[in-house]
């Protein structure tokens, strides 16, 4: 079984806007680590980076440090047999599962971020993955995060609160 541990819009500031103490036991046991964007701090990206394999792709608030740190406008990548993408931002609800299926044709997994709000939606052979924020819900019910857990090649999406 592999640990796909999942965040976006984090908006790390220092001290000042953290990632909470609840999502750390799942980024420390994770097998790899995806972030969906708006990072904001590089700084949290080390601190990942030294935990599990780290992808993360460029937000709309990432300034230039993020993407030097090696963030990418979208990623995709294979974990466990099960082709992944992520992009910040997916766009409108409206039209969504075909647009990101037309944009990644092979991928089972989209990952997004930019709304803040969880989404695991499993449908047509492509599971839509937004894990939420665990430091900013804004219209959210709550902080959250996400796991992919991932074995023999098939995949299932997991969103709690953090």
């Amino acid at each position: 079984m592999i640990k796909v541990a999942v965040i976006a819009d984090t908006h790390t500031r220092g001290m000042s806007r953290t990632v909470p103490m609840g999502a750390w036991p799942f980024l420390e046991t994770a097998d790899h680590i995806l972030h969906a964007g708006d990072v904001v701090d590089p700084a949290l990206l080390e601190e990942l980076r030294a935990l599990a394999p780290t992808t993360v792709v460029v937000g709309n608030c990432d300034g230039h440090d993020v993407r030097e740190w090696g963030a990418t406008d979208d990623a995709q990548l294979e974990v466990g047999g099960v082709p992944i993408a992520m992009i910040h931002d997916s766009g409108l609800r409206s039209g969504r599962r075909r647009r990101m299926r037309e944009r990644y044709p092979d991928a089972r997994v989209i990952v997004f971020g930019h709304s803040h709000m969880p989404v695991n939606e499993d449908e047509e052979g492509l599971l839509l993955f937004n894990p939420g924020s665990p430091t900013w819900p804004r219209r959210a019910p709550f902080r959250s995060m996400g796991l992919l857990w991932i074995n023999d090649g098939e995949v299932e999406g997991e969103i709690f609160p953090v």
